[in-house]
């Protein structure tokens, strides 16, 4: 028994360095938006940290329409990377799990 938790405990550490690994890697995995008629465009990584944004001339006319523009933007911009970043860091949590019974279906 008391290899059995060594073993685990060994698994655990393993899967917190693939977990810090994956993480790290997110930071190089960039998302582009835009907006539906490319006058705005966003750059982020997948750690949701914000690399780029390119305005259109036309959009700096209007205050207003800029909010807008980068509010809808940015919010799908985040939506698609926290995507991404969730379903990796999940598969790396997924394949360091012990096989315990009834706990497969958490990861799905």
């Amino acid at each position: 028994m008391f290899g059995d938790f060594m073993g685990m405990m060994g698994k655990l550490k393993e899967t917190q360095e693939k977990v810090k690994q994956t993480k790290e890697r997110l930071n190089t995995v960039l998302i582009d938006e835009e907006s539906s008629d490319g006058l705005l465009k966003i750059t982020i990584t997948a750690n949701r940290e914000l690399k780029s944004i390119a305005i259109d001339e036309s959009l700096l006319q209007d205050k207003e329409q800029l909010e807008d523009y980068l509010v809808l933007t940015l919010n799908k911009a985040i939506e698609q990377a926290t995507k991404v970043n969730e379903t990796e860091l999940a598969a790396v949590a997924k394949e360091g799990m012990p096989n315990i019974p009834g706990m497969d279906s958490l990861f799905k």
